[in-house]
């Protein structure tokens, strides 16, 4: 129920807004519309953008040329102060933003007034990194979210009265849902986060008429389940490198003779999908990054190589069966996992002819640029952080290695420009002693009765005196360098927007939000937020007149200073 009575008023509002042509209240948002999302310039319709995730808006009424001329237009106040990480949608000139905690405000995005609340109430509520709801998606007459106790929730647009409620999950055990729902035919598609709680992830699809569930598919294959590779269950082949270059420094006979005691692990391994995924939806496919194996870093009880953790799959969106399953770290011991939302464009395959690929970045510090239809890997790009260390394995006294287990790239969504050929990722460098301590999930069961808290199998520690700060990579998709770089004084967490008219925008936990030239990464134009800015931007148009928006509210892993701000900028 919305808590404004908006009941009494919406149709007086909605009849004014509809003749100026601003009403939500017009054609609703069908699935052949945000099939087409990324192809205009008026609405932001998907939590990327388009399905792909590229998170390029292509308009070019806010250009190179004109954005020094960027001023505000109007501030919106949540009134609710914590991680602040979504993404508005816009349809229709109606604004929808989520906060943490699982509040809903659709506003009138010309001018910022709020035309309805509502304020979920939240059941238990067990989350890892942040009380984080980063969007909802928008739908015939429908908003749909996910909430921090694992329901997914549709809401009439018009009023922000609920339609229906599913339970996607127990949060009693650790489950919950913090991205933003996507869209695919008459199905809305999220997955589950949790992984630092023994949870076993999964992906689901629910009819977006009533909410009953139509697929699940687990990202951790059961004892029994066929892999793409023809392997079963989550042991795998005992990878010892990455991508086939690194070295992982596995015991890989102790991991096998460890097998048969561990013949369970499965059951809650991690594996989460707890950031949006994209969609193609010519080859009906579903594309997700999945999260850290449990407990994060002490492998002891879970040999062999956790599939499908810190893995990019596809799969089935009609079945939701994996199609096929690249798994960029086996058997993952430092909390560097795939948490970046893929995107999919087109690349230069290694014949110079142009491929179908998703583009994910990682915790690694690495872009890793697969084949849509094969999973294989076309490249890996020159690494965008300090690597030092690389993949040494955790100890009691504590090991020194970078990246940290924030990043590289954390959750934060990166942006392709297809024009530039460039894939803009926000990085984190912080140096990190990883600390293993053993405890099974017997003990950690009986730990979890007492206080529910995360099963990481040790600690991730930064360390004292040495220099934090982030960076902006430019990386070449068709060749994996970095065509450029721009360092900031703190690390960088919340992600990017590029443009048709040839800028980027990020934001950094001191307030600043920043456009680059997307050619050299040259500061454009800054406006200080006053809180910091750790959600990723996007744009919209009314009228013709172009805008682009953020959220300023902060980040709860990198302690930046919380605020509740949207701030919506235009032209002057």
């Amino acid at each position: 129920m919305g808590v404004r009575n908006q009941d009494r008023w919406w149709p007086m509002v909605g009849a004014a807004l509809a003749l100026i042509g601003l009403s939500g209240t017009g054609q609703a948002a069908t699935w052949e519309e945000l099939e087409k999302a990324g192809g205009q310039a008026t609405n932001w319709l998907n939590y990327g953008g388009d399905l792909g995730e590229m998170r390029y808006w292509p308009g070019t009424g806010i250009n190179a040329g004109n954005v020094g001329r960027l001023r505000v237009k109007w501030i919106f106040q949540t009134g609710v102060v914590g991680s602040f990480e979504n993404t508005p949608i816009v349809e229709n000139a109606v604004m929808y933003v989520t906060t943490p905690y699982d509040h809903v405000f659709a506003v009138d995005a010309k001018n910022g007034k709020e035309l309805w609340h509502y304020q979920y109430k939240l059941g238990k509520n067990i989350f890892c990194c942040g009380p984080n709801n980063r969007g909802v998606v928008v739908v015939g007459n429908k908003v749909l979210f996910g909430t921090l106790d694992a329901h997914l929730v549709a809401l009439d647009k018009k009023t922000g009265d609920k339609v229906w409620d599913t339970e996607v999950a127990d949060s009693e055990v650790g489950y919950s849902l913090t991205s933003a729902p996507t869209v695919y035919k008459n199905m809305a598609i999220i997955g589950i986060a949790g992984g630092e709680y023994g949870i076993r992830g999964f992906i689901s699809a629910y009819n977006i008429d009533d909410g009953k569930l139509v697929w699940r598919w687990h990202t951790i294959p059961s004892p029994d389940d066929v892999n793409p590779d023809g392997t079963k269950g989550w042991e795998g082949t005992f990878g010892t490198k990455a991508d086939g270059i690194n070295d992982l420094h596995r015991d890989i006979a102790a991991e096998k003779a460890a097998v048969a005691k561990n013949k369970d692990s499965w059951m809650h391994g991690g594996a989460g999908n707890w950031t949006t995924n994209a969609i193609d939806a010519r080859r009906g496919l579903v594309f997700a990054s999945i999260g850290n194996p449990s407990p994060d870093l002490d492998g002891l009880d879970r040999p062999g190589d956790n599939r499908w953790s810190d893995s990019v799959v596809a799969v089935d969106a009609d079945t939701g069966k994996v199609k096929w399953a690249y798994q960029v770290i086996p058997h993952d011991v430092w909390d560097l996992d795939e948490v970046s939302p893929p995107l999919l464009g087109q690349v230069k395959g290694a014949d110079g002819k142009m491929v179908d690929a998703v583009i994910q970045a990682g915790k690694t510090g690495w872009v890793y640029i697969l084949d849509r239809e094969t999973g294989k890997l076309i490249r890996r790009s020159d690494t965008m952080v300090p690597q030092e260390n690389l993949f040494a394995l955790p100890t009691e006294q504590g090991t020194r290695m970078l990246p940290g287990a924030n990043g590289g790239v954390e959750w934060s969504p990166c942006a392709f420009n297809p024009e530039t050929r460039l894939d803009y990722c926000v990085n984190l460098h912080q140096p990190m002693n990883y600390i293993v301590k053993h405890e099974t999930w017997d003990d950690y069961r009986k730990r979890y009765a007492q206080a529910p808290n995360m099963w990481l199998g040790g600690a991730f520690v930064a360390i004292a005196n040495e220099k934090q700060y982030g960076n902006i990579s430019a990386v070449n998709v068709d060749t994996g360098k970095i065509d450029w770089q721009v360092k900031t004084d703190q690390p960088m967490i919340g992600g990017a927007l590029t443009t048709k008219g040839g800028l980027v925008f990020a934001g950094q936990g001191n307030g600043t939000f920043a456009a680059y030239d997307a050619k050299s990464g040259k500061v454009l134009w800054s406006f200080q937020a006053g809180a910091g800015v750790n959600a990723a931007p996007m744009a919209f148009e009314i009228g013709g007149k172009p805008y682009i928006a953020v959220a300023a509210g902060g980040n709860f892993q990198l302690n930046y200073k919380y605020g509740t701000s949207v701030i919506v900028f235009g032209l002057d």
